[in-house]
């Protein structure tokens, strides 16, 4: 099988493009701005008609959409999420090929859930911030294209070599120097917030699966279990071996109410009914991994 992956340089390409790698069976190309893929191109800037004729010519049975913009202007954000997906649904309609499409959605597109109210597929949207807002545009505009497509809604990614915005990459970073330093304290911004963490392995796994089924539409990709960011930092600081208090960031800092933390959670039955998928990787498995990670790069 004939795979082109897009964004296969980012963090959930490169788990991505490692699994499907595994697999005997697929004979893997990568289109992206970066100099490691096979073909540079550029989704938000470059003409559809180039990648129609890239399609036309590597005939793939199915295209892996995860490139896209976590940040930067709302200009930005519509250019590298929108743009981006409006340009590769386009050129798969114009292309001979009749590839499938598994196009990486986002948890932010949901906004909040309520406690013990986990978040299904068709639950309203109601986008955390414009991020949120462009990566909900670009699976309605995938999901209005008529193309055999799936969306997988990924909840909060984690696991080793994350992108440095990662709060918990950027907590075990602090953590590291904080036990360097003796510190008795350590602060962490939104200490209180509940995420749904879901091993960046465990999403690779659902990429691969999504990619042999014919199921259609949108399906969630987490671990089904809303945790706080307090617990998780606790097993940090456990395989650390840092003793200090964990501290929520200054009241003057924090630019929400106490009655506004963020909690997400999953249902993750569409995933298990549909494609076979549940998680493998636990949140101690996945903290160790990043730990030791960042241990080596700090």
């Amino acid at each position: 099988m004939r795979v082109l992956l897009l964004g296969a340089s980012g963090y959930l390409g490169t788990s991505i493009a490692d699994r499907l790698l595994a697999d005997p069976g697929v004979h893997l190309f990568t289109l992206g701005r970066g100099e490691d893929a096979n073909v540079r191109f550029d989704l938000a800037a470059d003409s559809p008609g180039a990648l129609v004729r890239f399609l036309d010519a590597v005939d793939p049975g199915v295209v892996i959409n995860c490139a896209g913009t976590p940040h930067g202007t709302a200009a930005d954000l519509i250019r590298g999420n929108v743009v981006a997906t409006a340009t590769v649904c386009e050129s798969l309609r114009r292309s001979h090929c009749q590839a499938r499409l598994v196009h990486i959605g986002c948890a932010a597109e949901y906004g909040p859930s309520h406690v013990g109210s986990p978040l299904a597929e068709d639950s309203v949207p109601i986008p955390w911030g414009p991020y949120g807002l462009s990566k909900l545009a670009a699976t309605q505009l995938v999901l209005a294209s008529g193309l055999n497509a799936i969306v997988l809604r990924v909840f909060s990614p984690v696991g080793p070599y994350g992108p440095a915005s990662s709060p918990l990459r950027q907590l075990a970073h602090d953590m590291f120097r904080a036990v360097a330093r003796g510190d008795s304290e350590l602060r962490v911004p939104g200490l209180d917030e509940q995420c749904d963490f879901v091993d960046v392995r465990d999403v690779a796994r659902a990429v691969h699966s999504a990619s042999l089924a014919t199921v259609q539409g949108v399906v969630n990709i987490g671990s089904g279990t809303a945790v706080r960011l307090h617990d998780a930092a606790t097993i940090l600081a456990q395989l650390a071996g840092y003793e200090g208090k964990l501290l929520g960031p200054e009241p003057a800092t924090t630019g929400r109410s106490n009655g506004d933390r963020r909690q997400q959670q999953a249902d993750i039955h569409a995933a298990d009914n549909r494609l076979g998928w549940r998680p493998r990787i636990g949140l101690e498995e996945s903290l160790g991994d990043l730990w030791r990670e960042a241990t080596c790069l700090v």
